[in-house]
């Protein structure tokens, strides 16, 4: 079974958000924008933001959504403290999916981890070999990773691991040598994948077994050029909409959804489609392309 989801980035809501330049959604007005736009989950969004604990979980019955999964990125190549901090931070979180889990009777939310990065990969989007981390500091990192699979299993739950722009999982080298040592389950972000220089439909042939998770994102790769100058090119490239909605950018929809299906693939199918929010039009545009979002994906998941 293939189920839908969306997510607040689609609306505004993460961590490049102008609340200056526009106001966002609440909680409430996300759950309901998603319900009507024809999704079967959301994404968790920033903790707290639909609620926690048994406030989540009827905040989310309430719109007859599920939970889908959420992001939680660690410094793993950090050092212990900072990485400690972190670690202790989520345990809350991944408490709030176990019982989400046990209440919503559909396919388990997957905690969705991933790597915060460093200031050196978010100047160089797209990544680099010379990027790469050294042996000492990956193996650190691959321990980490595990640690964090482990935690999640502890609570009747299988993590997912989410490669991303500007972090040290974000080409397929990278993603390879993490399938290689850890045993973490992969999301498969066809728009981040296609920055970091990979082939989604290759991905599904050679990671298949592997991939537990999916967001289905289009992109517009050709804005990593054209921010390659900036001093802020993680920003230019979200306030510039490098993510498109389906079928406006560099993504074959059709071919890899009908390769999706193809594969047996089991799970939640997520569509995100990250935006800045920078005035009033935009707001409306957001919410807009999200029910397009639906209709596309409707020939593949009624």
């Amino acid at each position: 079974m293939i189920r839908t989801a969306n997510a607040p980035v689609s609306y505004g809501v993460f961590a490049l958000s102008r609340p200056d330049r526009v106001p966002l959604p609440s909680g409430t007005e996300l759950l309901r924008l998603v319900s009507e736009a024809g999704y079967d989950g959301v994404d968790l969004g920033p903790y707290g933001y639909f609620g926690t604990g048994h406030e989540l979980a009827e905040n989310l019955a309430a719109h007859d959504l599920a939970l889908c999964g959420g992001w939680l990125d660690l410094p793993f190549s950090g050092g212990d403290e900072e990485y400690e901090a972190a670690e202790a931070a989520i345990l809350p979180v991944l408490d709030d999916f176990a019982l989400c889990a046990d209440q919503q009777g559909t396919i388990a939310p997957k905690p969705t981890i991933a790597d915060s990065g460093s200031p050196e990969r978010s100047a160089r989007p797209g990544g680099r070999v010379d990027l790469e981390l050294a042996r000492d500091r990956w193996a650190i990192f691959a321990r980490r990773v595990q640690r964090v699979v482990d935690l999640v299993a502890e609570r009747g739950l299988t993590a997912t691991f989410h490669h991303h722009a500007c972090t040290y999982v974000e080409t397929p080298r990278e993603i390879d040598r993490l399938l290689t040592d850890t045993s973490v389950g992969l999301t498969l972000d066809t728009g981040h994948l296609l920055l970091g220089g990979g082939d989604p439909m290759a991905a599904l042939a050679d990671w298949g077994p592997r991939i537990n998770h999916l967001h289905v994102k289009d992109v517009r790769t050709a804005l990593l050029h054209a921010t390659s100058d900036s001093d802020n090119p993680v920003r230019d490239l979200w306030e510039k909409r490098v993510f498109v909605p389906l079928g406006d950018g560099d993504l074959h929809v059709k071919g890899f959804l009908d390769a999706v299906l193809a594969s047996g693939f089991e799970g939640w199918l997520v569509v995100e489609q990250d935006v800045v929010l920078l005035n009033e039009p935009d707001v409306r545009r957001a919410i807009d392309d999200q029910v397009a979002n639906r209709e596309v994906l409707r020939r593949w998941v009624p």
